[in-house]
């Protein structure tokens, strides 16, 4: 009987070494190592005896075939995988609890059941409990369900059933009974994902992985689970608010730019064709802090309000607040305000928000977080009909910003009038003023003319 090997691996990055270690040589946490076994080498894999190397061959040789995608018949997930699910793709949906992966996936299972056949695994949940919730969601497809907890059984019966489609939820809720450690342990999680992975390989089997998050909003469990498989997806969203956020941060099969918007009813999740008015509110009078900016989520442009308030603050220290903005961001082009346009937040507590809960990773929304600064604090509103974009740089210059042609597209389809943009992107349209009619650009080179030109009373 072959020798049972103990190895120690890093909970966070997967690092593996021979002996303990303090420190992770791989992404130097402390106190991350874990015990583990290593499967015994006489043991058989489930998935058959060991074949032959393949020859290496010359990578220009090699058939390129043609990448199979099919859809999920929700067009927001669509999007965020780029155009579709690519058969004996692995997919990790993670997000809080109570967020919605489990109704978007039964959704997106139900839609895919109408010409694939499906198979959803939980193992957290009951069958008649998943029928519960196939009932609120108005689901009436044929879709294969199971509630089991153990691999093998799992590997089972979809060689026997052999779907299209495997959604299991959750990956840390499965475990294997020859391997060391809980469900959802470093090792159980390995096993798990390293099977499954070779199953959607070997078979041509899409598979949607549910994942658990921890505190700090990541992926539970070790790190290399981000690494085994082929797309990561977020769900992000406040479980107080209605909408909900499909973000990818991995995907081999497409950008990881673009974002999906869903409502969440009572009918489950529902896509949201046109998210900019979820993130803005056009009122009638406008009010002193309120900008609205165009950025670019991956193809898609959103028009966002940012809100800034600016006030006297009673403590020695005032507060700098933010939020769906990096606080390093709005730092430094307060510092910019300060040096370049003479506008002094000293003694002023200082609170961003970005409508809707929706964050911005961009630097083009720079122009509008300064002009809604600078709004609030001399209490002077903004023309409620203009829209703000670019990108500051230390010396106080607008610096251009990308796709700025999507940008005042959008802007145009729901009716504003005036755009604040860089002047180097103005120079770039000067051939191209007629396709925007009925809306105004307004190009500044700096922060203090574009403080000028923001302000309603200017």
């Amino acid at each position: 009987m072959a020798k049972v090997k103990t190895l120690f691996c890093c909970n966070d990055c997967g690092y593996e070494s021979h002996k303990w270690l303090g420190r992770c040589p791989g992404c130097s946490e402390w106190n991350s190592f874990f015990e583990v076994k290593t499967t015994p080498a006489g043991r058989k894999s489930s998935a058959g005896p060991v074949q032959a190397a393949p020859a290496p061959q010359i990578l220009r040789q090699v058939d390129p075939g043609r990448e199979e995608r099919f859809s999920t018949g929700i067009g927001e997930l669509d999007r965020v995988l780029g155009g579709g699910v690519v058969g004996g793709s692995v997919i990790l949906l993670g997000g809080d609890p109570g967020i919605g992966k489990s109704t978007l996936l039964l959704q997106a299972a139900a839609k895919l059941a109408r010409a694939k056949k499906v198979f959803y695994a939980s193992g957290e949940e009951s069958l008649r409990q998943i029928r519960m919730r196939a009932e609120r969601l108005y689901i009436k497809e044929d879709i294969f369900s199971a509630a089991l907890t153990e691999l093998d059984q799992l590997l089972e019966a979809a060689a026997e059933l052999k779907p299209d489609l495997l959604v299991v939820d959750s990956v840390q809720s499965f475990y294997r009974a020859e391997s060391d450690g809980v469900p959802g342990s470093v090792s159980q999680v390995r096993e798990v994902t390293a099977e499954l992975v070779r199953l959607a390989k070997e078979k041509n089997i899409a598979v949607f992985l549910v994942g658990h998050v921890t505190k700090e909003g990541v992926m539970a469990g070790p790190r290399m689970l981000e690494h085994m498989v082929d797309c990561v997806l977020y769900l992000e969203g406040d479980r107080y608010h209605s909408f909900r956020i499909l973000r990818g941060v991995k995907n081999r099969f497409g950008s990881t730019n673009e974002i999906g918007v869903f409502m969440m009813e009572s009918e489950g999740l529902i896509e949201v064709a046109n998210p900019s008015h979820l993130f803005m509110n056009r009122s009638s009078e406008p009010a002193p802090g309120a900008v609205i900016t165009a950025s670019m989520e991956g193809t898609r442009p959103l028009l966002v309000e940012i809100q800034a308030l600016v006030a006297p603050s009673n403590y020695p220290t005032p507060k700098r607040t933010s939020a769906g903005i990096d606080l390093n961001r709005v730092a430094l082009v307060m510092a910019v305000l300060e040096k370049h346009a003479g506008i002094s937040f000293f003694g002023l507590d200082t609170f961003v928000n970005v409508v809707g809960g929706v964050r911005l990773y961009e630097p083009a929304a720079d122009l509008a977080l300064a002009i809604s600064l600078a709004s609030s604090l001399k209490g002077k509103s903004v023309n409620g009909e203009s829209v703000a974009a670019g990108e500051i740089g230390l010396t106080g210059e607008i610096r251009p910003v990308t796709r700025i042609r999507q940008r005042l597209n959008e802007s145009v389809k729901l009716g504003f009038k005036r755009f604040i943009l860089p002047a180097a992107n103005l120079e770039e349209l000067k051939k191209e003023k007629e396709k925007f009619s009925g809306l105004k650009l307004v190009g500044v080179e700096n922060i203090r003319e574009a403080i000028a030109v923001g302000l309603l009373a200017n």
